[in-house]
């Protein structure tokens, strides 16, 4: 539970060391710039790309940044990998004794430090690339950012969320880093994620309900499964599901 390996293929079942090919620019760690490239992408992640470029605001949340330019700047990294059942994102479940989204799966990420950028550069990209180092020990060279979603806004936290979509073009092991953040790290296929039989409604006691997936013995929901779920829906994926099928939540959620 603590942690997997990476798949260490690349689309196509060629190993991901072999198909690097110099001229694709990937991700970069610490200090170099970080820019977003489509070139060589699988042809799966094609509907991806697409949802990405016309893919509205609204369309994704009805919580959008404050006008007035409150809230934390943050960033998540959407990674998109080749597993052995296919497709694949990764996720991981933060630590049950964090004041913010204890024990909740999300995507990596963080807030944007100040060596991270300009947040209206190339900031979110940096910044989303460091925390998934930091909290799940991959290797950010490995990593071909190819877009990045509208800023949202996470009323009960204050964050504005810039979501930046990679690809693992050389996949890398990956783990728990620090347990006091995160309780693990894992991978979900996106065959599970579209399962409609691993779908449902997640209802809080304070009357918010929005998709919920049973994957991977864990329940994803809040924005991390609106995301997914938006994502699946825009890019065609989405299989039909029950959203009468309900699961409450605590008031600790």
């Amino acid at each position: 539970m603590g942690g997997t390996h990476a798949s260490s293929t690349h689309a196509g079942g060629r190993r991901a060391s072999d198909t690097h090919t110099g001229g694709a620019p990937v991700g970069a760690a610490r200090g170099g710039p970080v820019t977003l490239s489509k070139e060589g992408l699988p042809e799966w992640l094609d509907p991806v790309v697409s949802a990405v470029e016309t893919i509205e605001p609204l369309q994704l949340s009805r919580f959008l940044p404050p006008e007035n330019g409150a809230g934390r700047q943050s960033a998540v990294l959407i990674l998109f990998g080749e597993g052995e059942r296919g497709p694949e994102l990764l996720l991981m479940e933060r630590a049950g004794s964090l004041r913010s989204h204890a024990g909740q799966p999300s995507f990596p990420g963080g807030s944007l430090d100040p060596e991270d950028g300009d947040p209206a550069a190339d900031g979110p990209l940096r910044a989303a690339l460091r925390e998934a180092e930091e909290e799940t020990g991959l290797d950010p060279a490995g990593v071909q950012p190819f877009g990045v979603l509208p800023k949202l806004y996470i009323p009960v936290s204050g964050f504005v969320v810039t979501s930046v979509l990679g690809w693992w073009r050389e996949p890398t092991p990956v783990g728990v880093v620090d347990p006091n953040e995160t309780a693990r790290v894992f991978t979900v296929p996106v065959a599970d994620l579209t399962d409609p039989a691993n779908r449902a409604t997640a209802v809080h006691p304070s009357g918010h309900a929005g998709p919920a997936f049973l994957v991977e013995s864990a329940l994803v929901w809040g924005f991390t499964a609106g995301i997914i779920d938006r994502l699946l829906h825009y890019a065609g994926w989405e299989r039909p599901w029950d959203r009468e099928k309900r699961v409450p939540l605590d008031w600790r959620s």
